[in-house]
């Protein structure tokens, strides 16, 4: 018995201990899967729409000026005109360029195909011509502009962002295209500026992957398919609007990344993090939380061990007897058939049930009270105790019925054992408090088959528990 104590002590002890470890170690994952999903979902695409929302800000400008230069009268006019004196073109687009301080300004002409600038006519556009495309995309545009970043025309080094507005006539009538050039060099600056602030990468990069804007950290010919950690995920990165995820690199950190579309660029805008501050801070945390654990664990412990002697007993008998009659309970006959069923198997015995009903319980309830109930269904528990083996369990099973399981023991025999017990209540004289009363029993007998259920063989017991009321009861069938 001692050691069993001893073995329950150490169970708990490791119960215990385990317990700690592993709300220390269940609260340390889900703070830390709680602030990376709070980067992912929250900060990092905050820092995306921020930087999304100034560079709308930022080509608001150029917008309304491409807008003024389409709807102006004087480009009705000149058009009208035959396009006859291009220098009043070019003196417009020149003085347009100086007012709004842009760095280009340009129309192309639908009619002549004349690509106009402040500095001459430039060219003339081509469907032949690949770079001119942005034009034929414009002309064939249900919207009212595009926006779109290119090589300037006037200088085919510099990428520039453009503004190209369909200039329609009174008439309804597509007459070319207008607008402004703003300089990428905004856009660069607002990266430098949230990168930092927020300790963020961020860069652009197009429909093929290839990085287009980026920090002093990035090559002009990075692919992010060649970033590591990053060539497993990029084809996710260009196939949807906008994602955000995690991955980590060989060398253990983890990179935290959000993109997006930029549908007037018609790139991808990349922010993205390695690791998190705030991580540091929750393990650090974990490893006083441990220690904080480990120190209530051995004060509980040590409680534990000193209630448990006094009280071990009376909890096992609690949990396992039935507080009137001292009968095993219900709750734990199952463990007990189990077992039974598993050596009846192994030795090829025979096993019987009993469900044994205390015949007109109600009545003596009814008629001498509660307690004098509580006193007869203890006494008729101690008989059959006293007329049963060792190895048999009795159970209550009901509020007035018994369930005896018989181990190797034949139907016959537990019928021939449950009459001498029928008989012993029945002459027993039951005195309480002056009030005297016989008792009697009904019984049903029913043997175990292979493969049948616990509840099947109580079910064939109850059946022949039915037919002993039903032919009189103080009777066994």
């Amino acid at each position: 018995m001692k050691n069993r104590k001893r073995l329950y002590t150490v169970i708990i002890s490791i119960i215990v201990l385990l317990g700690f470890l592993a709300t220390s170690l269940i609260g340390y994952f889900v703070a830390r899967s709680s602030i990376s999903e709070r980067l992912q979902q929250e900060m990092l695409p905050l820092t995306s729409d921020n930087i999304y929302s100034e560079i709308q800000r930022d080509l608001l400008h150029p917008l309304v000026i491409s807008s003024l230069m389409a709807n102006d009268v004087f480009v009705f006019d000149w058009v009208n005109e035959g396009e006859k004196d291009p220098e009043k073109m070019e003196s417009y687009l020149s003085q347009i360029q100086k007012r709004y301080d842009t760095i280009t300004a340009f129309f192309v002409s639908s009619k002549t195909k004349n690509y106009y600038h402040p500095t001459g006519i430039l060219k003339q556009v081509s469907e032949d011509d690949s770079a001119d495309a942005w034009y034929f995309n414009a002309e064939n545009s249900s919207q009212p502009y595009q926006i779109n970043i290119d090589r300037d025309t006037a200088e085919p080094s510099r990428l520039s962002i453009f503004v190209n507005y369909r200039v329609i006539d009174k008439k309804g009538n597509f007459i070319g295209v207008i607008g402004v050039g703003l300089s990428l060099l905004v856009v660069e600056e607002l990266i430098e500026n949230y990168q930092q602030r927020y300790g963020r990468e961020i860069y652009f990069i197009d429909r093929q992957g290839q990085v287009m804007l980026q920090s002093s950290k990035y090559s002009k010919e990075l692919h992010i398919q060649n970033k590591e950690g990053l060539d497993k995920v990029f084809l996710r990165i260009l196939t949807t609007p906008s994602s955000s995820f995690s991955f980590d690199t060989i060398n253990g950190s983890t990179i935290y990344l959000n993109s997006r579309l930029v549908p007037e660029f018609d790139w991808y805008l990349i922010v993205e993090q390695v690791n998190d501050p705030a991580t540091e801070k929750v393990e650090n945390a974990l490893i006083v939380n441990l220690l904080v654990s480990l120190a209530i664990s051995l004060i509980v412990l040590f409680i534990l061990y000193i209630a448990s002697r006094g009280y071990q007993g009376r909890l096992e008998t609690m949990a396992t007897k039935d507080k009137l009659t001292g009968a095993t309970n219900r709750q734990i006959f199952d463990s007990f058939f189990i077992q039974a069923v598993a050596r009846a198997k192994r030795r090829n015995e025979a096993l019987s049930v009993i469900l044994i009903d205390i015949d007109h319980f109600k009545r003596v309830n009814d008629s001498y009270g509660h307690q004098y109930g509580d006193y007869v269904l203890t006494t008729v528990a101690r008989i059959m105790n006293q007329h049963i083996r060792e190895e048999d369990v009795l159970c209550r099973w009901g509020g007035e019925e018994f369930l005896l399981m018989m181990q190797d023991c034949s139907k016959n025999e537990a019928v021939r054992v449950m009459n001498n017990l029928r008989e012993a209540i029945a002459i027993h004289h039951f005195d309480y408090n002056g009030k005297k009363h016989q008792i009697t029993v009904s019984a049903g007998v029913a043997e175990y088959q292979q493969t049948e259920a616990m509840n099947q063989l109580i079910a064939r017991a109850d059946i022949s528990l039915y037919k002993a009321k039903n032919d009189g009861r103080n009777c066994v069938r």
